[in-house]
């Protein structure tokens, strides 16, 4: 039996099979999940095209984590297709071009909002359409994916700034959705070779040479480590547990110079 049997999740982001959420969602079914996914707009044929690849093909809604009428339409079709939710996991991010790479100081507000509004406040959205069904299921969770945001990457720039908005607000999330048992904590990945982390051009100076400062080694291709850890915090195997960031990088975050 799996640390996930009987339990529905909810895996946003899965975009194709080299994104971290679809390797959550595939650990999760190896897991006993039965698993929902969410996309939009263009994304929806790819996504389409995963879920065959994962044998859920049904199991899709459409989802634009910036509009807040569609978050609420999706948690009812939700809701009308399923009696509970007991995980949902957040793998949204969004940075326009100008918000990456260049100087941070060129880049003007309206772009920053559209990434600190699809990368971090969009967790408070999700939470917010989904807490009645999430209240229903065991041990609920929301587990969203991060990029340590305690220091300054090269390139990451405003999307730096959205994660450590995301970071802060998983902890006041924490605070408030605690009173209906809900736990929220994210997985601080080491960097992995994905659609979005090739949209950065500075990530390839530290992605190869991330390996030789963890301890434990690291494996850009491989997003295996960083789902396993996902869907044990999706499990009940953490009831205690909320409002926590764990990092899994190979030890890198714990090394210095």
């Amino acid at each position: 039996m799996g640390i996930l049997e009987g339990k529905h999740v909810l895996v946003t982001g899965v975009l194709n099979t080299s994104s971290i959420a679809y390797h959550v969602a595939r650990v999760a079914i190896d897991e006993g999940a039965e698993v929902s996914l969410s996309s939009f707009g263009r994304a929806m044929s790819i996504t389409r095209r995963v879920a065959e690849k994962l044998g859920i093909s049904s199991e899709i809604i459409e989802l634009d984590a910036a509009d807040p009428a569609s978050v609420d339409a999706a948690a009812a079709t939700l809701g009308e297709r399923h009696d509970r939710l007991d995980a949902i996991v957040h793998s949204i991010g969004y940075a326009p071009p100008s918000c990456l790479d260049g100087p941070m100081l060129d880049a003007p507000w309206d772009d920053v909002a559209v990434a600190v509004r699809v990368s971090a406040y969009s967790l408070a959205e999700l939470a917010r359409a989904f807490r009645p069904i999430l209240r229903s299921g065991d041990h609920p969770a929301i587990v969203g994916l991060d990029f340590d945001a305690t220091v300054a990457w090269p390139g990451y720039n405003w999307m730096g700034v959205a994660k450590a908005a995301f970071e802060s607000l998983s902890r006041y999330l924490a605070r408030e959705l605690g009173a209906d048992g809900i736990r929220v904590n994210l997985i601080s990945a080491g960097p992995v070779r994905t659609i979005a982390a090739k949209s950065i051009d500075a990530f390839r100076s530290f992605q190869d040479s991330w390996a030789t400062r963890a301890p434990l080694g690291w494996d850009p291709n491989d997003a295996t480590p960083v789902a396993r850890s996902v869907v044990a915090l999706c499990s009940d195997f953490f009831p205690a547990t909320t409002g926590e960031i764990i990092h899994v990088d190979g030890g890198y975050h714990a090394m210095g110079a």
